[in-house]
């Protein structure tokens, strides 16, 4: 056996070997609660009459339906979730053809390396979507929100993009002026005078506390009703 062959041999074990991690990767990327919700937003049906909230933890951690004290409310947010892995769970909510969509996505794209222009298109591909296949869904475009790399829980990985958050936040509003999609700033009642997500709002520097959650409905409750 030549060595010429030997080495092409290693060569395809070790791009095997490679596709196999990036594939482990992204499975624990996407981890089983992931997953766990996903299995039951398939389950449980979203109609024409239904408030949906799609987002990532900050929007799965909250009891919408009791802060709104509206049972047609329908959380759809699930921990960790990115544009990309949101694009593909969209079918069991847009066949619904729900009344109301209020849509925040991106801040765990940012904090995984993924490019401002990614997220913007892929949010705007989520948005095109609901116009295309459920043209009745009225869609509220959430800013990302502020940070703050003050606490040590999420400093290096979203305390770090402070900038690009701004960024991709005025990308998506001229991207709603053109689509004709209202856009809401919530960044701008979240943040302090630095930019950074206000400390009585929140623990951890990412997520929110009752207070963060109370200023984000007084924001949004006209467009709720």
């Amino acid at each position: 056996m030549n060595q010429k062959f030997l080495e092409v041999r290693r060569m395809k074990k070790f791009l095997i070997l490679f596709c196999l991690l990036v594939l482990g990767l992204q499975a624990q990327a996407q981890s089983a609660y992931h997953f766990q919700r996903c299995s039951l937003f398939e389950t449980l049906p979203v109609t024409s009459k239904d408030i949906v909230f799609l987002g990532n933890s900050i929007t799965d951690f909250c009891e919408w339906p009791e802060l709104f004290d509206n049972p047609r409310i329908k959380n759809r947010g699930i921990s960790g979730d990115r544009t990309d892995w949101m694009l593909e769970r969209l079918d069991p909510i847009i066949e619904g053809t729900p009344k109301t969509l209020f849509l925040l996505i991106g801040t765990n794209d940012l904090a995984a390396g993924v490019s401002p222009d990614t997220v913007v298109r892929n949010i705007t591909r989520i948005v095109e979507r609901f116009r295309a296949e459920s043209p009745r869904t009225k869609i509220y475009v959430q800013s990302i929100f502020p940070v703050n790399p003050d606490f040590p829980n999420y400093a290096k990985r979203h305390g770090s993009k402070g900038a690009e958050i701004v960024e991709v936040n005025r990308a998506l509003e001229k991207m709603c002026a053109e689509k004709g999609v209202t856009y809401i700033d919530l960044y701008s009642v979240l943040a302090d005078e630095e930019g950074k997500l206000r400390k009585e709002f929140t623990n951890d520097g990412l997520h929110l506390m009752a207070p963060g959650y109370l200023a984000w409905k007084e924001t949004i409750e006209s467009y709720v009703k």
